[in-house]
């Protein structure tokens, strides 16, 4: 055996392995399907939602849903892409920790029908403290538009502080959108307080 092999780095050990199904107190987040591929159109047919992500096209149909499931679906990539379902296993959004140019990188969006009930901190903090889990000393990064202060006083809440701003370009808008950019440094998730 040479000695590059020996100093060649174990990248197993640096990703977090299968997505899990976690279950929280309302919600389930399981690995996607591509039968959600219906629901996933329905909710991102929804400007209100699209307009919100950087990589989501507007419109949005059942094709592009299922063109994004393949590759999610194959087990292939290293991501953990949940969907976010109520007791019923129905598919109301999706949250993801994705690898990206080497760091790792929070996403999500809900259904506008299951806004303000607090679905998406519970799932989150769900995901966060999962991943926390199989990778302790790997930071989070995410990142919100600068017009969507919800989503900002959920990542904050959950201990995500702001590291930069600056614009990227958002595919519903068709335009450059102000970005804040936010990290969760390891041992940093703040507990979620049960109401």
């Amino acid at each position: 055996m040479s000695t590059t092999a020996l100093q060649r780095p174990d990248t197993k050990s640096m990703m977090p392995g299968p997505a899990p199904v976690i279950p929280t107190a309302r919600l389930t987040l399981r690995p996607h399907r591509l039968s959600d591929a219906p629901a996933i159109a329905e909710s991102l047919s929804d400007f209100a939602v699209t307009r919100m992500l950087s990589r989501v096209p507007a419109p949005f149909d059942r094709q592009d849903a299922l063109d994004w499931l393949m590759p999610v679906t194959s087990g292939t990539l290293p991501d953990w892409s949940l969907a976010i379902t109520g007791k019923d296993d129905v598919h109301i959004g999706t949250v993801s920790i994705e690898l990206r140019h080497g760091r790792w990188h929070l996403g999500y969006w809900l259904n506008r029908y299951y806004w303000r009930r607090g679905y998406m901190s519970e799932a989150v903090a769900a995901i966060i403290e999962r991943f926390s889990r199989r990778m302790p000393e790997t930071p989070v990064h995410s990142g919100v538009f600068a017009d969507n202060p919800a989503s900002l006083r959920l990542q904050e809440k959950l201990g995500f502080r702001m590291t930069g701003c600056g614009e990227i370009y958002c595919f519903a808008r068709n335009t450059m959108v102000s970005h804040i950019e936010t990290v969760l440094r390891p041992g940093a998730l703040q507990p979620r307080k049960v109401a």
